[in-house]
């Protein structure tokens, strides 16, 4: 079974229904006690960084969830998600993420001449991503929507890099922790057959 994290995400739903057309068992865990029989944890998300760190807190989540990674289960956080993941963000001073992968959110520039934020499908280039981008092809293409930009500490944690005036880390890949800043849940087959592949790495774990 793979939980989901309810803290009033946007994308919950449309997340659940990929996994769902893959044939994939998920729950939306609401308290932090569901995540504890969980073979694998989802973190999604949309809107501003202190905002869900808020909502998290609220709700008792973010120990539980530092819990679930240090067990060793496989663990995807999407969009917000992956920024949540970091210690800080331009977005919300002052404001502390659950400090799982080391690194601070940016916002994208506003002197590049291009709109902020940056929506659309976007290419990345592969790095360290461990199985993730399996079968997606060399430059596959996936949909963003953000205007904050992760930029990871170790550079061995990136599991894939984008560009949009400046290159940024679009996914990473930390032992049994993956994430991706774009949404697979709306990119098409490709998007699919990552979701697919993180499912391989739960049955294979």
């Amino acid at each position: 079974m793979i939980s989901i994290v309810d803290y009033g995400a946007g994308n919950l739903q449309s997340v659940r229904n990929a996994f769902f057309k893959l044939g994939a068992d998920t729950i939306v865990a609401s308290t932090p006690d569901q995540l504890e029989d969980a073979q694998a944890l989802i973190l999604p998300g949309v809107g501003a960084f202190g905002d869900a760190m808020e909502a998290l807190c609220s709700r008792g989540f973010p120990d539980a969830i530092r819990a679930f990674v240090e067990s060793g289960r496989p663990f995807l956080g999407i969009c917000l998600g992956m920024q949540l993941l970091l210690d800080s963000s331009e977005e919300s001073p002052g404001v502390e993420g659950l400090h799982i992968l080391k690194g601070t959110v940016r916002r994208f520039p506003s002197d590049m001449g291009l709109k902020v934020p940056h929506i659309g499908f976007n290419s990345i280039v592969r790095k360290n991503d461990a199985g993730l981008f399996d079968g997606v092809g060399e430059w596959p293409y996936y949909y963003f929507v953000h205007s904050y930009y992760c930029s990871l500490e170790d550079p061995s944690q990136c599991a894939a890099q984008a560009e949009y005036g400046l290159a940024f880390d679009a996914s990473a890949r930390w032992r049994n922790v993956f994430a991706t800043q774009f949404h697979p849940e709306k990119s098409g087959a490709v998007g699919l057959r990552t979701l697919q592949n993180f499912l391989d790495i739960v049955e294979n774990q």
